[in-house]
């Protein structure tokens, strides 16, 4: 019996240690007391940091205002830290996103550019066109010694593309093409290499 009350009594006692030992613990953070020289090798035995003891002169008490207001500026600095490193972070992001935007107009340039020199190549091209169909039905229009003096003069090339713009137009208005009557009339030299670079180039 006498046992059971040394052993009660003595878990009360240790209750009682820790409950006051955690009330100065919590005293100590709310800045109601101040333990820090007690505590301090308990901290350094749990590797941890505890607040700094200010130092004071002999007889000088220490204000608890003035650390209070020392560690909200600590808080204070902690937090401009913080709000440092997210505008860094949001700096870089918006200096990738404005490179980001000046690469896209950069490809948006050269694609307007390639568009204008596509445009540029297939108003050319009409251009010419045009231009082969109004010589094909000029020609076409004269009398056939006249055409193959023209298309005697003329580079074998361009007596090709005469002859295919002259075929397309009558197949295209369901005529007859002259080009036939002209290769047998014109010079048996050029008209054989005439044949021979349009079977090269069909």
């Amino acid at each position: 019996m006498a046992s059971s009350n040394v052993g009660r009594s003595v878990f009360l006692l240790l209750l009682i240690i820790i409950v006051v030992a955690g009330g100065l613990v919590w005293f100590d953070y709310l800045n109601v007391i101040d333990i820090k020289t007690f505590l301090a090798p308990v901290y350094n035995k749990l590797g941890l940091s505890g607040r700094s003891q200010p130092s004071i002169s002999k007889g000088e008490f220490i204000n608890l205002d003035a650390e209070r207001l020392a560690v909200r500026l600590e808080a204070l600095d902690l937090r401009q830290m913080e709000m440092d490193k997210i505008s860094l972070e949001i700096e870089a992001k918006k200096n990738e996103i404005e490179q980001m935007a000046a690469e896209l107009e950069t490809r948006q340039q050269a694609l307007e550019q390639l568009e204008g020199t596509m445009d540029a190549l297939a108003n050319e091209a009409e251009s010419i066109d045009r231009n082969l169909e109004t010589n094909a039905r000029y020609l076409n229009s004269m009398p056939p010694a006249n055409a193959v003096a023209i298309l005697e003069r003329m580079d074998d090339l361009d007596v090709i593309k005469i002859l295919r713009k002259v075929d397309q137009i009558a197949e295209k208005e369901g005529g007859a093409s002259l080009s036939s009557v002209w290769l047998m009339t014109m010079n048996p030299e050029k008209v054989a290499e005439i044949q021979r670079k349009m079977a090269s180039a069909p």
